[in-house]
């Protein structure tokens, strides 16, 4: 390829992007950070850079992430046992302590000093200042007893005004996964969950999942299974047939509230391809799995 035949290439990207840049200037769009790409500092990086440019022609980024293996290490280090019932972690006193303590001050941390060497303007929030919930129970599954975890909360309230406002400014919120109880505890939640709740509460005109796995698999060990598009009416039967299994399920139907809310679409796609959100959001082909409702049009 000459020159001029790779400057030409690149134009075309850019007016490929255009009408999506027209179609989604000043639309909120939620992001959930998480999986094996946050352990990438490049990757990290990246997807800021990435998010930057959202938000620098006209998109309005809202960032959620998780932090679980970077939890799970400092837990190993200081000799603290990490266990989960149902995919959730037993979150006991010392724990929720270290769990605040690396979402705060080094997960957050990181995408925050991110952003800024990408020239964006970030804001750390922490989910205890806009996020309520109450205490939330495991069942075991044989006797559909509750099980006690400790500090593990489900959200029941989000104070969107502090984000909306931050918004308002141009600056992109990077959000903690953890509420404040109505007890006045703090409570781990699970930041699926937690993004899903926020893009609820901000009718967000989109919610994208970026992970370590590209998408909706329809055999779980053959990617080019992907699935592109899923319509909410088709849930159920895919649950049915184990297509969305395990920790997928409560996402997708968490997804769902969202999408019933006012959010447009929701996105899964593999956050260790670098620049994936883009191409999911500003090409035609995309790269994950759309979720949409059955009249969707856009």
């Amino acid at each position: 390829m000459t020159f001029m035949e790779e400057l030409i290439q690149k134009s075309s990207v850019l007016v490929e992007a255009l009408p999506y840049i027209q179609k989604f200037r000043n639309e909120i769009v939620v992001v959930k950070f998480g999986g094996s790409a946050m352990e990438d500092p490049e990757l990290v990086k990246s997807t800021m850079r990435d998010i930057v440019l959202m938000e620098c022609i006209g998109m309005r980024p809202v960032v959620v992430h998780g932090g679980g293996k970077a939890i799970t290490a400092e837990l190993t280090r200081r000799k603290i046992e990490t266990r989960f019932i149902n995919g959730l972690r037993v979150t006991d006193e010392e724990t929720i302590k270290v769990v605040d303590e690396v979402l705060h001050e080094v997960t957050n941390k990181s995408l925050v000093d991110a952003a800024v060497e990408a020239g964006g303007h970030p804001i750390s929030i922490s989910g205890r200042s806009v996020l309520t919930a109450d205490k939330m129970y495991a069942v075991d599954k044989e006797t559909g007893q509750k099980i006690d975890i400790g500090y593990v909360g489900d959200i029941t309230d989000i104070d969107s005004y502090r984000l909306i406002e931050a918004l308002k400014s141009r600056i992109i919120p990077i959000l903690t996964p953890l509420a404040r109880g109505t007890d006045g505890k703090i409570y781990n939640i699970n930041a699926d969950i937690a993004a899903c709740r926020v893009a609820e509460g901000l009718k967000a005109r989109k919610l994208v999942f970026l992970s370590d796995v590209p998408g909706i698999l329809r055999d779980a060990k053959d990617e080019s299974s992907l699935i592109s598009s899923i319509c909410t009416s088709e849930v159920d039967g895919m649950i049915k047939k184990q297509v969305i299994t395990g920790g997928m399920i409560p996402k997708i139907q968490s997804s769902i509230r969202a999408l019933e809310a006012g959010t447009n679409k929701v996105h899964m796609i593999d956050g260790r391809i670098r620049h994936s959100l883009l191409l999911e959001i500003f090409t035609d082909s995309g790269i994950g799995t759309q979720i949409v409702k059955p009249d969707s049009i856009l």
